[in-house]
């Protein structure tokens, strides 16, 4: 099992604009069955922290490229990409492995 983890630097003011975007990019690849249960984060200038983030993550059983051959990514979905690299400065995505009990050791 894997934990997924999108990391996006905004532009100054636009992290809840980019969360909520995010959000429903996410959804819709949910309710496609293309990706499991999911969280947005963001911190816009309010906490402590890095400021102008949002996170989104999820996880996952296997880690597959969405561009692989027999995967139809929702057309719906592919609208908000050009949205939020407007109102971004960087992103970049991180992979971990979670520790489940088939894994312990002592």
């Amino acid at each position: 099992m894997y934990l997924i983890r999108r990391i996006y630097k905004t532009k100054p003011g636009q992290a809840i604009r980019v969360a909520t975007l995010v959000q429903k990019q996410a959804q819709i690849y949910h309710d496609a069955g293309q990706r499991g249960e999911f969280r947005v984060s963001f911190n816009g200038a309010t906490m402590p922290g890095e400021q102008e983030t949002v996170c989104l993550e999820w996880t996952d059983e296997k880690i597959e490229s969405p561009y692989r051959g027999d995967n139809k990514l929702p057309a719906a979905a592919l609208e908000f990409g050009p949205k939020v690299r407007e109102l971004i400065e960087s992103q970049r995505i991180e992979f971990m492995e979670l520790l489940t009990p088939d894994k312990y050791r002592d």
